[in-house]
C-alpha cells in the first residue's frame, strides 16, 4: 500500500506528513467505525475487508514513521525511543546479558545444592525399606 492511499484512508491530505500520534488516533477511531464486531452478520464481510484496509494503512504509515531519509540521502532506521542508532546499533548484547546470566546460574546452583542437602537429610531420617528406592 502507498503512503498516499493509507493516509487517504485514514483520512489526513495526501501529501501531508502526520506524526506518530496523530496517525494512532486516527487508526483507533477509524478501527472503532469500521469493526467487523459493530456491524450485522449480512454486511460484517464488509466491514472486515475495511478494517483491514484500515490495518494495513496504520501498519504503512507506523513503518514509514521509523524510516527517515538523512540529508545525505542515506536511510537511516530510527528505533521506538526515536534514538538514531550509531554504527548499526549496539553489539554488546552479550555483556549486557552475562551479569543475568551469572545471577540465575549462582541462583540455581545454591537452590540446588540446599535442596541436595534436604533430602540427605530426609534420607537419612527416615530410611526407605524399599530396595528399588534410592
Amino acid at each position: 500500500m502507498l503512503g498516499e492511499e493509507a493516509r487517504v484512508l485514514l483520512g489526513f491530505l495526501p501529501n501531508s506528513t502526520p506524526s506518530s500520534s496523530q496517525v494512532k488516533a486516527a487508526y483507533k477511531k477509524k478501527a472503532w467505525e469500521t469493526h467487523p464486531d459493530r456491524f450485522p452478520v449480512s454486511q460484517r464481510s464488509l466491514a472486515e475487508s475495511n478494517f483491514k484496509q484500515i490495518s494495513e494503512a496504520y501498519t504503512c504509515l507506523q513503518s514509514g514513521m521509523r524510516r527517515q531519509v538523512s540529508a545525505a540521502g542515506t536511510y537511516s532506521w530510527v528505533v521506538r525511543t526515536g534514538v538514531p542508532r550509531a554504527h548499526g546499533g549496539s553489539r554488546n548484547h552479550a555483556l549486557i546479558g552475562i551479569p543475568f546470566l551469572l545471577i540465575v546460574l549462582g541462583t540455581v546452583t545454591l537452590g540446588g545444592s540446599s535442596g541436595a542437602r534436604a533430602y540427605r537429610r530426609q534420607k537419612e531420617a527416615y530410611p526407605s525399606h524399599n530396595p528399588f528406592l534410592p
